[in-house]
């Protein structure tokens, strides 16, 4: 009976699956997906994901986790598998799984589809799981470290540098998205901040008040959760209070600068914990809301299956063609180099029993797919104008409605002033011009599924926020996780040089490593937050390059790992996601630094090497024009001297923007040159290792048993 149930289950998801790839012209129903995804998703966490457990890694229930061992209170806490579950989901679903597929609906939802649901059963979790693994069985070791004890010293010495790097973008593009969403909305800023004394009372509930009682806090901090934003309203309405919760992108950028330090720094289970606990009752539960809510509404696609025009990389919302730059700017949802930071850093420290790395590593991967999913159906049932008006830089659209409306009219999706201006009214905001990074769009299409269920046109504000909510949270948890993670591997990098400052448990060592780590990471979102593309066009492919870099990485220190444990008539598990990721980056990579050259628009939109020329050759325009302004300033009359001397400051503002691009696109360079290095290097040293040229002992932790050290213990 089971295995005609699954095999009905497998045909099901086939069937909606090929509707979706095969249809031609007629209205396509988002309930496809919907049912697919399920689906696909259950058939690969059931098989293919146990299949991975207890035949290939062999899984030990009765084996003792590092969290058992060490149990230090701080970040070694044997922790409930719900609550780490809702950790690692908390941590690694931040902004990807939102930005990249609505990013990448431009060219259509069929190649979008097609990368998540494969990519994140076949690639994404398995990385995750394994890396997990690893990592449980290595102290929680951080990823460098792993791949220096595992490749090499030199290896993993310049290994531990790139990813640090990458975790700096990684989490700097994060933040960003939350400053994007944010900005100037007082209502949306209001019910996020709202959400940090919720998260700590939550925190001393679980541990003081009433121990244990995970269920209990998660109901109080729901309810506290819908009343912030039910005053969140109310704050945005009353000119006093909205004025304390209104800012600019600079300022908000400094803001979670200061969020980000503080957190990195409080223990597990007084804030982080909580907070991610929190945050997935509330995503899971949005998740599923949405799914029940697409079955019962039926959305159309809006946006066609494929869109033809924006394949070669013309598009407006991200530049590069389907291949590699489809497969690098969706990241999160169908595999990402972060998950195996978070995997290496936090969640391993805190696995209660071996078992249950199947659930939090494979299955919280499969959930961040389906948010994916979601973020893609959010974007695809928005009318195309709307679309782009929201999505488009300000830099290609202005600022002005009837410009907007015309400059997009013209690309051929037809939307007027009006059409946008009312759905700005009815959401409860300023304006929806230019609001890049994704979150906004996903808050678009949840806000136009829930209010044909919940409340009408007069709700469509209200289910906004919450979704601008369900989104910070989602980002604010990894922004938190991510500093937490990149402050151990400072520690790492800084105890081959003092040993002393490697020692986690040590309060100075650590506050000197979230001071350069915030540091690092706020510079990047400084500069996304004035850059006046919109920060997100500039760094998300950077970001994607090096993200999934990092995964190949991943992929490829298990795969050594795998066959010095005698596995290797298994490597193709690791292998295959491994080369079809590399692949994709490296040549995705090579793109982003090639010169400038004259006529290809593409190639010249891409590179950062090639924007880095155009800003030089602009800069010494603009210098030209101001000399020569300058001369004539000498030959003026009083008066025009005041109108010569404004062309001079609106020049030389220009210069310092185009200063600060220059410089951005010339750090971009050099660190995608890095990256592809390290990556060639690990390549060599996993095909050294895995052909048995490279003789490296394995180096996991001695087997503990859990029985005898918990009668030790007690």
């Amino acid at each position: 009976m089971k295995k005609i149930l699954w095999f009905f289950v497998a045909l099901l998801g086939a069937a909606c699956f090929c509707y979706l790839a095969l249809q031609n012209g007629e209205k396509v129903s988002a309930i496809y997906l919907v049912v697919s995804a399920i689906c696909i998703y259950v058939i690969g966490y059931r098989i293919y994901g146990r299949f991975i457990a207890f035949k290939v890694i062999g899984l030990d229930k009765n084996r003792a986790t590092p969290a058992k061992i060490e149990n230090d209170g701080q970040n070694f806490v044997p922790t409930n598998k719900i609550v780490l579950f809702s950790h690692q989901f908390a941590a690694i679903a931040g902004a990807g799984p939102l930005v990249g597929p609505v990013l990448a609906a431009q060219m259509g939802y069929l190649p979008s589809m097609i990368w998540i649901l494969v990519g994140g059963v076949l690639a994404g979790a398995v990385h995750d799981f394994l890396v997990l693994f690893i990592s449980m069985r290595r102290k929680g070791r951080s990823l460098g470290e792993m791949i220096k004890d595992e490749m090499g010293g030199f290896t993993g010495g310049v290994a531990m540098l790139a990813i640090f790097g990458i975790m700096i973008i990684i989490i700097a593009i994060l933040a960003m998205v939350v400053v994007k969403s944010l900005a100037n909305s007082p209502w949306g800023l209001f019910t996020i901040a709202m959400t940090i004394p919720i998260a700590i009372f939550m925190g001393i509930y679980m541990r003081f008040i009433r121990p244990g009682r995970v269920g209990e806090a998660s109901i109080i901090g729901f309810i506290l959760l819908l009343l912030s934003i039910h005053y969140g309203h109310d704050v945005s309405l009353n000119p006093t209070l909205a004025h304390f919760f209104t800012f600019d992108q600079p300022t908000l950028a400094f803001m979670i600068m200061g969020y980000g330090f503080i957190s990195s720094l409080l223990p597990v289970w007084f804030f982080l914990a909580p907070r991610d606990y929190l945050a997935t009752f509330l995503k899971m539960g949005v998740i599923v809301v949405m799914a029940f809510a697409i079955l019962f509404v039926a959305p159309d696609f809006l946006m066609p299956k494929i869109n033809y025009q924006y394949l070669d990389g013309t598009g407006p919302v991200f530049a590069g063609s389907i291949f590699p730059f489809l497969f690098i700017t969706i990241a999160c949802g169908a595999i990402s180099g972060f998950h195996a930071l978070i995997s290496s850093g936090t969640s391993p420290k805190m696995l209660e029993n071996e078992e249950h790395a199947l659930f939090v590593g494979y299955g919280a991967m499969l959930a961040e797919s389906g948010v994916a999913i979601m973020a893609l159906i959010c974007a695809c049932i928005l009318h195309p104008g709307i679309y782009f008006a929201v999505n488009s830089s300000s830099a290609l659209i202005g600022t002005d409605l009837v410009h907007a409306a015309k400059v997009i009219s013209e690309w051929g999706f037809l939307v007027t002033p009006e059409e946008i201006t009312q759905l700005t009214k009815d959401i409860g905001e300023q304006t929806i011009l230019s609001r890049t990074g994704g979150a906004p769009t996903f808050a678009l299409g949840v806000t136009l599924i829930l209010h044909k269920i919940f409340g009408g046109v007069e709700f469509m504000g209200f289910w906004y926020h919450f979704a601008i909510l369900f989104e910070a949270l989602f980002i604010l948890t990894a922004v938190d996780a991510g500093t937490r993670t990149s402050k151990f591997m400072i520690q790492d990098i800084l105890g081959n040089v003092y040993k002393p400052l490697g020692n986690i448990h040590n309060v100075w060592a650590g506050l000197l490593a979230t001071i350069i780590s915030v540091s690092c990471w706020g510079y990047f979102l400084y500069q996304g937050a004035i850059d006046p593309n919109g920060g997100i066009y500039t760094l998300w492919p950077l970001f994607g390059v090096s993200n999934q870099m990092l995964a190949g990485m991943s992929l490829l220190l298990v795969s050594a790992i795998l066959a010095k444990m005698g596995k290797k008539k298994f490597l193709w598990v690791t292998l295959v996601p491994a080369i079809f990721v590399l692949i994709a980056t490296l040549y995705g990579g090579i793109q982003k630094i090639l010169p400038y050259e004259e006529g290809a628009k593409i190639q010249n939109t891409v590179s950062h090497v090639a924007t880095a020329q155009m800003n030089k050759k602009a800069i010494e325009k603009l210098e030209d024009e101001i000399a020569s302004i300058k001369s004539q300033k000498q030959q003026s009359s009083q008066e025009d001297q005041i109108k010569f001397e404004k062309q001079i400051q609106e020049k030389e503002q220009q210069i310092s923007n185009l200063s600060h691009s220059w410089f951005g696109n010339v750090l971009d360079a050099v660190l995608c040159i890095f990256f592809m290095l390290t990556t060639l290097l690990v390549i060599v040293s996993c095909i050294g290792i895995c052909i048995g040229k490279i003789k490296i002992p394995l180096k996991e932790s001695p087997y503990v048993d859990l029985n005898s050290l918990n009668a030790k213990q007690v």
